[in-house]
């Protein structure tokens, strides 16, 4: 079976649907002859890669509440996460463009590490607070989970994989995926946003 993972590094609901995920395939017997496809997903393609403003405030312009409520709400989401063992950072993470993590991404599943460059980002940008849109970090946590740093200075310089983010937002697109997580099973059952790892779980069976 090969479940697609659309997501974007910048989306909470990502990491913790994902850890659903892994929950649900740890309790079943054929859990580990699941083949996983990271795909891109970029919610804000606009984002500055650096910027002054707070999560909190950023999320407070986007939906229109004030930031109490976003911080608010960052604090029920951090409790969510914390309930499958996650840790998100009560400071919330630094906004920044994910285009780059997410060519990144490509790069590592080229050399069979996209699984283990998505959690080490997730976990870069929600509980240690690293900017995930500069190439500097990029390359550290790259080179931290195993990719040449050659292949990635190249990477960071040019524009290759491009064409690969784009070709996964069109093809999400074309599923009428409006908002991540979303997951395809063998192109047959989708799942939308971080569900219970009990519908996982009967999904995946």
């Amino acid at each position: 079976m090969k479940i697609e993972i659309w997501s974007d590094i910048a989306c909470p609901f990502c990491y913790i649907g994902g850890r659903h995920l892994e929950l649900a395939l740890d309790d079943l017997p054929f859990g580990d002859e699941v083949e996983l496809e990271w795909r891109s997903f970029q919610l804000d393609p606009t984002a500055p890669v650096e910027t002054q403003e707070s999560t909190a405030a950023m999320l407070a312009r986007k939906y229109g509440m004030s930031v109490e409520q976003a911080r608010a709400s960052q604090q029920q989401i951090s409790e969510r996460a914390a309930a499958v063992g996650l840790s998100m950072n009560p400071e919330g993470s630094i906004p920044t463009n994910t285009k780059d993590a997410h060519r990144l991404m490509h790069l590592a599943a080229r050399h069979g590490l996209a699984h283990a460059m998505g959690q080490r980002l997730f976990k870069a940008h929600f509980e240690d607070r690293v900017n995930v849109g500069k190439h500097g970090e990029l390359k550290r946590l790259g080179v931290e989970v195993g990719l040449p740093a050659a292949e990635i200075d190249a990477l960071l310089a040019g524009n290759e994989f491009e064409a690969e983010v784009s070709a996964d937002q069109q093809l999400a697109a074309s599923f009428g995926v409006r908002g991540v997580p979303f997951f395809v099973l063998d192109r047959k059952y989708a799942i939308s946003g971080a569900q219970p790892v009990e519908s996982f779980r009967a999904a995946l069976k």
